[in-house]
């Protein structure tokens, strides 16, 4: 169980010399020796104790050394070296989620960042996203980790709170007796929010692992350690629970480590009205523990059919479960383009030909670029005679990229007064036009409201944007009517927008599910500004499957020739 914990400390060596500006390779070589040891099929300790620590690939006689200085007495005299050599306030940066060592130390050499309150300050003054490589996006992620950190046991972001709790559940897979490592709980159940992380842990002695993982360098707190679970606070100031269960209490665990309270309730009284009680540690009958053979097990002897975690949550789904009516909810392997996706045109960070590619790569078949309109000046919103380039871009990239379409698009402002920001003439030219507000906050709700419902009557509006504008954490939903515009776009044909960018899911999960029962098609979106953005599709998907979406509810699951179908029918009748 040595394993997990040196691997972390040698991966903490290799951020230290990188904070300082250490050799690349040497650093590598402390990565690579910490990926060696995490996977090590034996403990470290036997290795050590035998002399063989050389026989791992990548440990020379300098780095023996300094394990078998660990092994022996708990220190590693060269760790702790480095570890007053840093600025402890350049450590403590390494702590905010999403901050790696190579963007602490461009932040400390562009603008002399040497601790969280300096980074917060920055951030807030917009002075992170001037420096070259970061933009606005980094920034607000930072303020969100900083947030976390601060508020200790808050809610978190999901976005922010599951890599970190992939990531342990990952490291605690590798531990020798553990069978299997993986998220239950909110994040399971794709909650836009979380209380804590929750790893259920498989393994046949729980002791072993409850000890390895209360001692990771990465726990700030241990609040509870029992024989089979701990619930800990990392330095992130994320909470986090560990569950242990044996191979045969596997399936009943999962199951109600991942529910809801009310979820779970309602399944334990139909367990009770079958003479059964479920627990996690299994379903129990008069004469003891039953065999179970998986998840859906616990389900089909409850009298159910299998029930999708994200539905979890005690609103119909036991009913509709009872009566054959759940839905076959949508995946992300079934979206086939992302129809609101910006480029360096406006406030994106590359061009068009490279986010089509990454979308390609990603198995999609056609992409809006949904630039800003002109009079978002502060986003570089595109002048008429820009937009006109940005077309003749597309059509030359469509005549070069096989098997893949870019649609010309633009993602054009709701005025303050109504009117949108391009005329009509010029919006008909456009395949996908994208309505949505971004200024005039300050209006009454019902103000906003009217606004959104002249583009929704607007002939040439496809997609209304992030329709209530709500920042998770920043800034509360507009007090706009949501069933008006549910009402008026389902009269329309207009499509509501799920926007997957993880600071925004807006639509939530409660206004999509409105939207489907009314035959309102919805888009599920990146609003990527970046390639790697296009991977919030995965949470853009989690919102739609909590709103028991299909996908025949979803109009980007679509091949583009129907769609272009379906836009061109209802712009006809709108007209």
């Amino acid at each position: 169980m040595k394993n997990l914990q040196l691997s972390w400390i040698l991966r903490e060596i290799a951020d230290l010399l990188e904070l300082k500006g250490d050799n690349p390779f040497k650093i590598g070589a402390y990565r690579n020796a910490a990926h060696q040891v995490e996977h090590l099929p034996i403990d470290i300790g036997e290795l050590g104790a035998e002399g063989r620590l050389r026989e791992i690939r990548g440990i020379g006689p300098a780095l023996e050394k300094k394990i078998d200085e660990w092994l022996s007495t708990g220190q590693m005299t060269y760790y702790n070296k480095l570890r007053e050599e840093v600025p402890p306030g350049l450590l403590d940066l390494l702590t905010i989620p999403g901050l790696g060592p190579r963007l602490v130390v461009t932040l400390h050499r562009e603008l002399g960042i040497e601790s969280i309150d300096d980074l917060e300050t920055a951030a807030r003054g917009r002075k992170v996203r001037q420096v070259k490589g970061i933009g606005g996006k980094t920034e607000m992620a930072i303020l969100r980790g900083i947030e976390m950190w601060r508020r200790r046991g808050g809610q978190a972001l999901a976005y922010m709170a599951r890599p970190i709790t992939i990531e342990l559940a990952r490291r605690l897979a590798t531990l020798v007796g553990v069978v299997r490592a993986e998220l239950v709980g909110g994040l399971r159940r794709r909650q836009e929010t979380v209380a804590s992380g929750d790893i259920l842990v498989v393994a046949e002695d729980p002791a072993p692992v409850v000890a390895a993982f209360c001692e990771l360098p990465i726990i700030e707190e241990v609040k509870d350690r029992q024989d089979n679970s701990a619930e800990v606070t990392l330095t992130s100031g994320l909470e986090m629970n560990l569950y242990c269960a044996s191979p045969e209490e596997y399936p009943t665990a999962r199951q109600q480590f991942t529910g809801s309270g009310d979820h779970n309730r309602r399944l334990e009284e139909l367990a009770k009205k079958a003479g059964l009680a479920l627990k996690p540690a299994g379903l129990f009958s008069s004469e003891g523990r039953m065999a179970v053979a998986d998840e859906a097990d616990v389900y089909r002897i409850c009298g159910l059919p299998f029930i999708e975690p994200e539905l979890r949550e005690d609103r119909g789904e036991v009913e509709a479960a009872l009566d054959g009516r759940l839905p076959c909810l949508i995946k992300e392997e079934d979206i086939q383009g992302d129809l609101h996706v910006h480029s360096h045109w406006s406030d994106g960070t590359t061009s068009i030909r490279a986010m089509a590619e990454a979308l390609r790569e990603r198995g999609r078949k056609y992409m809006a670029i949904c630039d800003h309109s002109r009079s978002l000046a502060i986003a570089r919103g595109l002048s008429l005679e820009r937009l006109g380039k940005q077309r003749e871009e597309v059509r030359q990239l469509n005549e070069d990229l096989e098997g893949f379409r870019i649609l010309t698009g633009v993602e054009v402002d709701i005025l303050a007064d109504g009117r949108l920001d391009y005329p009509d003439e010029v919006l008909a030219e456009m395949d996908v036009v994208v309505a949505s507000i971004h200024t005039g906050f300050n209006q009454t709700g019902e103000k906003i409201t009217e606004r959104i419902l002249a583009a929704i009557q607007n002939p040439h509006v496809d997609i209304i944007a992030h329709p209530t504008g709500r920042l998770l954490g920043r800034r509360e939903p507009l007090e706009v009517d949501v069933e008006r515009i549910i009402e008026e776009a389902a009269r329309t044909g207009t499509i509501l927008e799920i926007n997957a960018y993880p600071d925004r899911l807006d639509l939530n999960e409660i206004h999509a599910r409105w939207a489907k029962e009314a035959g309102v098609l919805l888009a599920i979106n990146t609003d990527a500004h970046a390639p790697d953005q296009l991977d919030y599709l995965e949470y853009g998907v989690g919102v739609a499957r909590r709103a028991w979406l299909e996908p025949q509810d979803v109009i980007n699951c679509r091949p583009w020739e129907e769609l272009e179908e379906i836009l061109a029918s209802v712009q006809s009748t709108r007209r």
